[in-house]
């Protein structure tokens, strides 16, 4: 692994390589562009740079007339304000119409420690997961944010990216080609497959790495697209080894670990473990004490390994 970096500068970043090459790339910012990485955007594109104040839901249906007029805005807020407080004018004026409008957020999951529970989006995934029409999106790192931002605005339709504040390990090269929709095949095993969402594909990998060298031959997916599923990887890894273990920072009820369930019931084979946040509220403190403290780390990724396998 390399450098540290928070994938809201992947954001930042990506959204100003966007904006030099098409014209139709917008920012609506919900006044917290320093935190959400969109200042640098404003100072280069201020035309194209929106603040409409803490009011999210004014943020999502100006993005919504945005895009009647062919424009691709981007929503910029933390996970938290973007899944819930402008819930229902994303579902009603956004996902019904199929409107193009990305919500790109901050702070998702537990990585905005520090700031408890209100900054903390723990159900967010799922909500967007439940909404008709809404695809869901979590790059694992900085370059993979870098290239998800771009496909998602290539893509015809609403997308929610989630993105952390806190750094996280840069994993893949800045070459590397993703496609929404379609999850990585990261390494090749036979005796247990692990599925990991946006940055806990790095405890995933530790524990891979240990129990590799216990002798265990794990096959490792980066499934950074939630919805649509990759289904067909799911299927092709839950027929090889049989055994699954899904890896997120998100509640459990109705994130990657239930989406992953829905395809071991409807193939009615195969074993299911899920490690992330078990329905309740963490704390405020540092990301990865919160992490081993609420077991979301790769020593519970090994203990539920040892356990199915």
């Amino acid at each position: 692994m390399g450098k540290m970096i928070a994938t809201r500068d992947g954001f930042g970043d990506g959204i100003i390589e966007l904006a030099k090459k098409d014209d139709r790339v917008f920012v609506i910012d919900c006044d917290i562009s320093k935190s959400c990485k969109t200042k640098k955007f404003s100072a280069l594109f201020p035309e194209r740079h929106i603040n409409v104040g803490i009011a999210e839901q004014n943020a999502a249906t100006f993005a919504a007339g945005l895009a009647t007029m062919g424009k691709i805005p981007f929503v910029s807020t933390y996970a938290v304000f973007g899944s819930m407080r402008m819930c229902e004018q994303v579902r009603t004026s956004i996902c019904y119409p199929h409107l193009n409008v990305k919500i790109a957020c901050s702070h998702g999951g537990l990585t905005p420690g520090n700031d408890g529970v209100t900054h903390q989006a723990i159900e967010d995934m799922g909500i967007y997961r439940s909404i008709p029409g809404m695809t869901v999106v979590m790059p694992a790192d900085y370059n993979a944010t870098m290239k998800l931002v771009d496909r998602a605005a290539a893509y015809d339709g609403p997308v929610y990216l989630r993105f952390t504040r806190d750094p996280i390990p840069v994993f893949y090269g800045e070459d590397e080609a993703f496609e929404i929709g379609k999850g990585k095949l990261i390494k090749e095993g036979r005796d247990i497959s692990i599925i990991a969402i946006g940055d806990m594909l790095h405890q995933a990998l530790e524990a891979a790495d240990k129990l590799e060298k216990a002798g265990v031959s794990v096959e490792l997916i980066d499934m950074h697209t939630l919805k649509p599923l990759d289904t067909e990887l799911v299927e092709k890894t839950l027929n090889k080894t049989g055994k699954v273990i899904t890896v997120e920072d998100h509640n459990i009820l109705n994130g990657l670990g239930s989406a992953v369930a829905d395809v071991v019931a409807e193939k009615g084979a195969g074993v299911l473990r899920k490690v992330g946040l078990r329905d309740r509220f963490a704390e405020s403190g540092d990301y990865y004490k919160l992490l081993e403290k609420y077991e979301m780390d790769s020593a519970q990724i090994l203990k539920m390994a040892a356990e199915i396998l």
